[in-house]
């Protein structure tokens, strides 16, 4: 189950406010299954503990190319491979229809600040160093997420350590896209 506070700051406006993408109460501006994605306690919450038969993403209607994302996350449960992910610089594909390809900020099952390509290349792009994550991430418990999306170049830190700096070297490849939150399959 991922639990996740969503907020959003464009790079060119990097002195402006914070703009919230998640208002604490309702899914508006987002779309998703609504018997996988929900708001529980003002937070957005994916999943189920009797576990998820396939992936799912919660996916906002707007599209992003640079900016500082930050959000709060907490992912639960003990079996299986517990993982979900950020997507960004992704758009909804229509086989299976429930997934999503793109860049994916991951999270848990030892994937946490590891930046993959979900169905697209289908490999990690950025692998972060698993002890250092080890030491800063708070299993079962709220840790801090920033990703920096900026041209090319993708940046992740997680409870205010960065884990990869990424820079795309192929230009075929979408430089913006939509975000969404993943919560994985066959996890409990």
């Amino acid at each position: 189950m991922l639990r996740s506070l969503l907020f959003l700051l464009a790079i060119p406006a990097l002195h402006a406010a914070p703009v919230p993408l998640f208002d604490g109460k309702t899914l508006n501006g987002w779309e998703g299954n609504k018997e996988v994605w929900r708001v529980e306690d003002g937070v957005i919450t994916g999943g189920s503990m009797a576990g998820n038969p396939k992936n799912e993403f919660l996916v906002s209607e707007k599209t992003y190319k640079n900016f500082v994302l930050r959000l709060e996350y907490k992912l639960a449960g003990t079996e299986g491979f517990v993982n979900g992910g950020v997507q960004l610089h992704s758009q909804r594909i229509d086989n299976p229809p429930n997934e999503m390809i793109g860049y994916q900020a991951d999270i848990g099952a030892k994937f946490t600040g590891f930046l993959y390509d979900e169905s697209r290349r289908k490999k990690v792009m950025a692998a972060a160093d698993e002890k250092a994550v080890a030491a800063i991430e708070k299993p079962g418990d709220w840790n801090t997420y920033e990703i920096r999306a900026e041209n090319d170049r993708v940046r992740l830190t997680v409870n205010g350590t960065q884990t990869i700096d990424y820079t795309e070297k192929d230009p075929k490849i979408p430089l913006n896209g939509k975000l969404g939150l993943q919560i994985h399959s066959d996890c409990k």
